[in-house]
């Protein structure tokens, strides 16, 4: 019999609704009756491609006995952390702090008040690896509330005042950015692995904005180890296993330290963040390969996560047919199978050599596909072009992938979230200006019109679209995510509106999250359901924080419309993080990124010119193509007015009646010009 979770839109949710659990989702009709009937909180936070969230499930959630043990002792509240981050991010820190580890799914006990006093993450339906079982946890957690209520509550008090007082930094008049730029690279110079590439030991994580920073060094002192490590670290993602070489996209992280074998959900996140990084890495090294990647990358989003309305779905879940990897593994006959009957049947065995496809397998027996070598050692071996080689492989990738499309595909999670879909958007903006693909740009705007249509009824942002429906008041990641892209689309499409657009996010980001009390931005609105404290973060996790990313929107809104009080905001909350940013620099990745921004000279190019037109478009790809730490792009037609954006100003125009760059540092242009190769130059000379 279906538990109230049947009644949610998250597909996490959904995939606990026939549990015999006595689940709730997070909300007053849960919170109302701990308090009511005394009786603590067992809180569960995961997501829909968690593989150990389907473990956990599995293994208790669907027991009867766990059942009736969490209904005897617990009121059992369900979140999804795609959803919520405020919650996870709250008791996430809690366990954290209790248990000096934490991940997903996340198991939290608290007070009926909220107050967490016991937690951990995955654990077994019997004690196994020093790990006690569920059930033991459930009965001691139970237990300890029922015995000993004041004690508990008292740990848990002094446990959420510490926390308190951690969510935030010192701050410094001074930023210090350069010593903070500099100390994260020695940190990042110290743990790169120059065999595999990446950082640390595994399991290894891709880790985008640490490469965008290391590319960033390069940049600003020449030093070329700097981007050799992120290039080398591209390239050996790139031909691990951590890949989908068929299907394109990346999966979450790599449990070894080759990249070779992944944990096989795929986020947008991820795909969106890394094809930047590769997008970026062209732009500094015009190799073919990482673009290649990159627009592997953003193929397989515009295919697979691409909702029809225009939005990007959230995920891949790692299993399928109840098995973590299978749809992605071969076997060597699989392969041969596949390959039979068509033009590449005869490139089975060179395929299998390629991609290190053995009889024993290299994952349980079956085999993750990778490139151990690079094809030009095959193709010498095999006398052949290495031109020749690479198509070879391409047909033979190409019939593989449809040969997968016959297995249970993984289960997609169709949730659309604001934050992810800016990182997205984003990514497909920059490149399709960046290397002339105006598809990319279509898709997009689409995206972009989608969000704004959907995603803000009466004007108020939500974070989330599912089964159309848009719910949950957006928090300061999306509004930033989201800020950060339409300044990206107007950059690409010269489209005036999405200027409005922007100015209006920053707006809502100044009037409901900046505190009065001590001048911080936080995770949540001012007006926003009140949690047992108010959350803030400025850390990167697996995404930016959205302290950092509204940081960079404001700095970079602030030199766009000239506005005083953006850049002065966005240069305070990097003062802010002064102390933690010279001690934990490695994980302030995006944030050392805005300060790098906030120190480099800027680069200014106003576009005047038909949106749609070749002459316009050549114009915008050429300011797009070099790596500049500190670039604004603006531009509209020539018949429209943009008022609040000095770099438009109405006495620039066309120059000869055809499509017209300007060239400007510190809002003083260049002679206007009108060729491709004139604004690289001009460009190239203030860099």
């Amino acid at each position: 019999m279906p538990n109230r979770l049947s009644e949610e839109t998250s597909p996490y949710l959904l995939q606990h609704a026939e549990n015999p659990v006595d689940w709730y989702a997070w909300g007053e009709e849960a919170l109302s009756r701990a308090l009511e009937e005394n009786r603590p909180i067992l809180l569960s936070i995961g997501y829909s491609a968690c593989h150990w969230c389907h473990v956990m499930e599995r293994e208790s959630f669907e027991d009867e006995t766990v059942a009736a043990l969490m209904k005897e002792f617990f009121i059992s509240i369900k979140v999804d952390r795609e959803e919520r981050p405020d919650i996870d991010q709250i008791y996430m820190k809690a366990v954290q702090a209790m248990t000096g580890s934490g991940g997903w799914p996340l198991t939290a006990f608290l007070t009926p008040e909220g107050v967490p006093y016991y937690g951990g993450t995955y654990f077994p339906p019997v004690p196994r690896h020093g790990m006690p079982s569920f059930t033991q946890v459930l009965r001691a957690a139970g237990d300890a509330y029922r015995d000993r209520p004041d004690q508990v509550r008292s740990a848990g008090t002094r446990l959420i005042e510490a926390l308190k007082q951690a969510n935030g930094s010192t701050t410094e008049s001074d930023t210090g950015s350069t010593g903070a730029l500099e100390g994260a690279y020695r940190g990042l110079a110290s743990q790169y692995d120059s065999v595999h590439g990446g950082f640390g030991r595994a399991p290894k994580f891709p880790q985008p904005v640490t490469l965008e920073l290391l590319m960033r060094h390069h940049v600003r002192t020449g030093e070329p180890a700097a981007l050799e490590m992120a290039e080398h670290t591209l390239r050996r993602m790139a031909a691990g296993g951590m890949r989908d070489h068929l299907g394109g996209g990346f999966h979450r992280y790599s449990v070894d330290e080759r990249w070779l074998v992944p944990h096989f959900e795929k986020m947008l996140y991820d795909n969106a963040l890394l094809a930047r990084a590769y997008l970026d890495a062209y732009r500094l090294t015009a190799s073919e390969d990482l673009r290649d990647v990159a627009e592997h990358t953003l193929d397989y989003m515009a295919t697979d996560l691409r909702a029809p309305e225009g939005g990007f779905y959230a995920a891949r879940d790692a299993d399928s047919e109840g098995v973590e990897g299978a749809f992605y593994v071969w076997t060597v006959e699989e392969i041969r199978d596949a390959l039979a009957g068509s033009p590449e049947a005869e490139d089975a065995e060179l395929f299998n050599r390629a991609y290190d496809v053995s009889p024993s397998g290299n994952f349980e027996g079956q085999n993750i596909l990778h490139l151990p070598h690079d094809l030009a050692v095959i193709a010498r071996s095999e006398e052949l072009k290495e031109s020749d080689l690479a198509e070879r492989m391409r047909a033979a990738r190409t019939t593989l992938l449809r040969a997968r499309a016959s297995r249970e595909a993984p289960f997609r999670d169709e949730k659309i979230l604001v934050s992810w879909n800016g990182m997205a958007i984003r990514a497909f903006a920059e490149a399709g200006a960046t290397l002339g693909r105006w598809d990319y740009l279509d898709i997009a705007t689409q995206a972009a019109d989608f969000l704004w249509t959907e995603l803000r009824p009466g004007g108020e942002l939500q974070r989330v679209f599912k089964d159309g429906e848009s719910k949950i008041p957006a928090f300061l990641e999306d509004f930033a995510a989201l800020g950060n892209a339409l300044l990206s689309l107007h950059a690409a499409s010269l489209d005036p509106r999405w200027l409005v657009a922007t100015r209006t996010l920053c707006e809502d980001i100044l009037g409901r999250f900046l505190s009065a009390e001590d001048g911080r931005l936080y995770d949540t609105p001012d007006d926003g359901e009140r949690l047992i404290f108010r959350p803030r973060d400025p850390m990167d996790n697996a995404t930016p924080s959205g302290v950092s990313l509204a940081a960079e929107l404001l700095l970079r809104a602030g030199h766009v419309f000239d506005h005083a009080r953006y850049r002065d905001l966005g240069l305070a909350i990097i003062g802010g993080e002064a102390a933690a940013l010279k001690r934990f620099g490695t994980a302030f990745g995006r944030m050392l990124s805005t300060a790098d921004r906030s120190v480099a000279d800027p680069i200014e190019v106003a576009i005047i010119g038909d949106r749609a037109a070749d002459s316009t478009r050549e114009l915008v790809q050429a300011a797009h193509e070099g790596f500049a730490r500190n670039l604004t792009i603006v531009g509209r037609a020539p018949e429209e007015s943009v008022t609040g954006v000095p770099l438009l100003d109405d006495g620039r125009g066309l120059v000869g009646g055809i499509a017209t760059a300007y060239v400007c540092r510190g809002y003083s242009c260049r002679q206007p010009v009108t060729r491709p190769e004139q604004v690289r130059d001009q460009m190239a000379s203030l860099a």
